[in-house]
């Protein structure tokens, strides 16, 4: 404790605040999606808040004061638009068998380190594309809410234009704030609706299904390795930190499934809002950026305390800003996915089909379009990619397939 209180800075302190704003200004909006189409009570949308802020609060407090370096965990983004479409055809407790399974093959990677080998394995290109997949409808959400409030919206897109070109860090919180302030000038904003109330945690006890293990237990250990861990650990190496991967993997895994009959879906490493705790404005000194990390768990775990609050105050706004706020909040994740299914020239037509697969929103034997957009791009890339055999001799496989 005293090394901290002698590490700790306003700047420092100032990252750590921002970032998990930020983290509730867009990746939660996605949850409260999830949540609406699924029907959850209020109780149990409140309770699913308390689960993942606690989770990333108490994760990022205990990795970042043990390695001395800015860890930042969050919920899974992809994971929560994955659950959008999948949730109102399962059931909550089926869904919490499978947050446990994705838990599980996500805890031994950590503890194995077989993390490095397996994203070396896995095509690039055809996991990027999925991730597209799955966050596309987003995308559009955006322009599709401009049917019911064209004003709000446009504002909210305007103001996030200008804010990626003068602050690009801040655009999504000014999105934010300018989204609720219309809403409010306009009397879109439901008084009634408001509470101030502590979360109480709602126990569900999971059941297990082959269906719900592959429509989304699987894709949800891909999402997490791929569009999580990969990035976040990019953010630490380039900050110049060493960290091992494993622990942190292994750690996060355990904590969501302790956490899963709560309604823990998925805890992560995160990118995005750790750039902002790992680099020079946090801090000049990179050995004390990780005070950083332990504001930012405070944060969380102050916001996840009062998960009915946030739950009220989220209810009260009209939907129009939600789906707003949830597309313009994943621009990037959807540009930087694109980009990377598009990278690798021999991938593209593997990374297409994954793409429209997924994004199709097809169901097929009660499977979801992600699991059949991740086999239909990998049996394109299978194909396309496997080197043909010359006359009487066996086949070798391509350096980029899956072994």
């Amino acid at each position: 404790m005293k090394g901290l209180l002698r590490d700790f800075s306003l700047s420092a302190a100032v990252a750590g605040f921002i970032a998990t704003v930020i983290s509730y200004a867009g990746p939660l909006v996605i949850i409260f999606q999830a949540a609406d189409a699924a029907n959850l009570s209020r109780e149990v949308l409140s309770s699913w808040v308390w689960a993942i802020s606690i989770g990333s609060a108490l994760l990022g407090i205990g990795l970042s004061l043990r390695y001395r370096v800015p860890v930042i965990i969050a919920w899974s983004a992809p994971g929560s638009a994955l659950l959008v479409a999948l949730l109102p055809g399962i059931s909550m407790a089926e869904a919490v068998g499978a947050y446990l399974v994705s838990s599980l093959i996500i805890f031994l990677i950590g503890v194995s380190g077989a993390f490095d080998r397996i994203i070396s394995k896995l095509p690039a290109a055809i996991a990027a594309a999925m991730l597209a997949g799955i966050l596309f409808s987003f995308g559009t959400g955006l322009f599709v809410s401009l049917q019911g409030k064209p004003w709000l919206v446009l504002a909210m897109f305007a103001t996030y234009l200008m804010c990626k070109r003068l602050m690009p860090r801040y655009a999504v919180l000014m999105v934010l704030l300018v989204g609720c302030s219309m809403a409010m000038l306009a009397g879109d904003l439901r008084v009634d609706a408001l509470v101030i109330g502590l979360a109480t945690p709602v126990w569900i006890s999971p059941q297990f299904s082959l269906s719900a293990t592959l429509n989304i237990a699987l894709p949800l250990v891909m999402v997490a390795l791929t569009g999580q861990f990969v990035p976040g650990m990019a953010v630490l190496r380039a900050s110049g930190y060493s960290t091992p991967a494993s622990p942190i993997i292994a750690s996060s895994a355990l904590g969501t499934a302790l956490l899963a009959p709560f309604g823990c879906h998925g805890l992560n490493l995160a990118a995005i809002t750790a750039a902002i705790c790992t680099g020079r404005e946090a801090h000049e000194d990179p050995g004390k950026r990780y005070v950083a990390g332990v504001v930012g768990g405070l944060c969380y775990l102050v916001l996840g305390i009062f998960g009915a609050t946030l739950v009220s105050l989220f209810s009260a706004f009209p939907k129009e800003l939600i789906a707003a706020l949830a597309g313009l909040a994943l621009f990037g994740a959807i540009a930087g996915a694109l980009a990377g299914a598009m990278a690798v020239p021999n991938d593209r037509e593997a990374a297409l089909v994954t793409f429209l697969a997924t994004a199709s929103g097809m169901s097929l034997f009660g499977l979801s379009a992600a699991f059949w957009g991740l086999i239909f791009g990998m049996l394109t890339h299978l194909l396309l990619n496997a080197r043909r055999a010359a006359p009487g001799t066996k086949a070798t496989p391509a350096p980029h397939t899956l072994r």
